[in-house]
């Protein structure tokens, strides 16, 4: 009789809660220490719940180190009533933009959704800044290195949109590319199970809401929401710049 399979080990992959990238007139904000929002701390309090009331423990807790992630994961612990030191990685950090004033205008929606489209260029820029293919070369050998130690069974790790994508990427291709179309909402929830070998991933659940199971507040993008909310304020810096050269 041959030996039943060792059981997968699971990592429970969140994208950090909601917070303000832009003031109301589209105004950016530094993204490096934005804190969650209301709606942000509703989230992760909201999964902390969730975990709680299906008795999950971890074994690990792996954040990025940005406050956001930070935040997000000491509410879903502090919710489920566990203890954990918290494991900063900082090459799990955001894909880096660049400044997005020097982005034209007439690109400014392709550079915001390029990562939505069929297998992403990864060689294209992040809104100017880090490529795709830079991205992967930095948080590949994290996720491998973390596959390759043993001394674990549940792992919740609360990174960013960019970098969840990426990661269901690889996990589920085992090449260095990203596949389009992996939306990551605020809080979300990703349930991975992974074996022993680098190709033996099952993707239980992808983008799990915590507080809109049914995806029905929006169907935009998050990417498609923030370009919205910039769009505005670039339409008004235009606005203002060719009343200034109208009366000059």
């Amino acid at each position: 009789m041959s030996e039943p399979k060792k059981q997968r080990r699971r990592i429970y992959l969140m994208r950090h809660g909601a917070v303000t990238y832009f003031m109301p007139d589209g105004t950016p904000i530094p993204p490096h220490d934005v804190p969650l929002n209301s709606d942000g701390i509703a989230q992760a309090t909201a999964a902390g719940q969730l975990f709680l009331s299906h008795s999950v423990t971890f074994d690990r807790v792996i954040v990025s180190g940005l406050p956001r992630t930070v935040e997000t994961a000491a509410l879903v612990l502090e919710t489920g009533g566990h203890s954990h030191t918290v494991e900063h990685w900082p090459q799990l950090q955001e894909i880096k933009s660049g400044r997005l004033a020097e982005i034209p205008f007439d690109t400014l929606r392709q550079s915001f959704a390029n990562m939505h489209a069929g297998a992403a260029d990864m060689d294209a820029k992040f809104l100017g800044g880090e490529t795709w293919r830079e991205l992967m070369t930095r948080v590949i050998p994290e996720i491998d290195s973390i596959r390759d130690d043993g001394n674990w069974h549940t792992l919740l790790m609360v990174l960013h949109g960019g970098v969840n994508r990426a990661l269901l990427s690889y996990l589920l291709t085992g090449m260095p590319q990203l596949i389009g179309g992996f939306e990551q909402s605020p809080a979300a929830i990703n349930i991975i199970d992974v074996g022993d070998t680098k190709g033996d991933v099952v993707l239980r659940a992808s983008n799990l809401s915590p507080t809109d199971w049914l995806q029905s507040d929006t169907r935009a993008s998050t990417m498609e929401i923030l370009f919205g909310q910039y769009a505005k304020y670039r339409l008004q810096q235009n606005a203002t710049q060719d009343s200034k050269q109208n009366s000059a």
